[in-house]
């Protein structure tokens, strides 16, 4: 065995607590070291978890632009609840309609009337219009996936800020042609163009598509703002380097127990250390009156 501070050989027989060598009590000597090893630990680990939450800050509640992003992104799939076009079907012994939005696609599917869409589509009568209807439908489907692509997107932006929110800013204009092609395609399919007339089928204009691609385009236009203005989150002074400093030290670079305490320290933060120090012996101070 050796002493912890000077390294003298203390034979196995030796019990006394202190170092025959230089006078050290090894066992509080010890405690000490590691307190401050864990000192040390907590200073750098404690800088890496303030630098996560400002970026998830700056992700989510950092601005006002920030938090009109998050209102928008969910808006995005929330919009596509208002129908782009409706399909009504009268025959003289069955009436239906089927609604090219969100719900309407719901309350179809567990009605079982899109397990009739391969025979709807056979259909002599109502085949052509059908296949008019489902170009919306699959508009409305493909921008319901894109959503929740951009929802995951932006759940883990503040993992790569700038990266993320230019693929979310590129995804959200491709969502905004895609709802003004749904418009273009519902009017032209409304007004009849290139389907037989009849009185049995007919679809009907909705303006779901038009929301969409408003509430699409401001996510676009409010990504583009946020890169514009710049996505860098506040930092606190030295925390980059305390990072960096953690990374050399877990990968062996450098030696904990060969820093200083505390490892870095910037003005204001040498005056809060101070602070709370007077702060405490005040405490004791008064404890001890009492």
């Amino acid at each position: 065995m050796h002493c912890p501070k000077c390294g003298g050989e203390i034979p196995f027989y030796d019990l006394r607590a202190n170092c025959k060598h230089c006078g050290v009590n090894i066992m509080y000597f010890s405690q000490e070291a590691g307190l401050i090893r864990d000192a040390k630990r907590t200073e750098l680990e404690g800088a890496v978890a303030r630098m996560v939450i400002a970026r998830i800050k700056a992700a989510f509640i950092g601005s006002k632009a920030a938090i009109a992003r998050m209102i928008l992104t969910l808006g995005a799939i929330a919009v596509l609840m208002v129908p782009f076009a409706s399909l009504k079907i009268q025959l003289p012994l069955y009436e239906n309609s089927i609604s090219a939005g969100l719900i309407g696609l719901i309350s179809s599917a567990t009605s079982g009337l899109l397990m009739k869409t391969p025979d709807l589509l056979q259909s002599a009568l109502l085949g052509q219009h059908v296949r008019a209807f489902l170009v919306p439908v699959g508009i409305l489907v493909v921008l319901l996936l894109l959503g929740l692509v951009i929802l995951v997107v932006y759940l883990a932006s503040f993992l790569r800020l700038e990266k993320m929110t230019r693929f979310i800013k590129n995804a959200s204009l491709v969502g905004t042609v895609l709802a003004l092609l749904g418009q273009i395609a519902v009017f032209v399919f409304a007004n009849g163009s290139g389907l037989p007339e009849t009185s049995v089928v007919n679809i009907h204009l909705g303006f779901g598509s038009l929301a969409t691609a408003a509430v699409w385009f401001a996510m676009f236009m409010i990504n583009r703002y946020m890169l514009k203005k710049g996505l860098e989150p506040k930092y606190r002074e030295n925390d980059p380097k305390r990072r960096e400093i953690l990374k050399k030290v877990r990968a062996g670079e450098i030696d904990l127990d060969s820093l200083p305490l505390p490892v870095l320290e910037s003005e204001d933060e040498r005056e809060e250390r101070i602070h709370a120090l007077e702060e405490a012996m005040k405490a004791e101070e008064e404890g001890k009156e009492l």
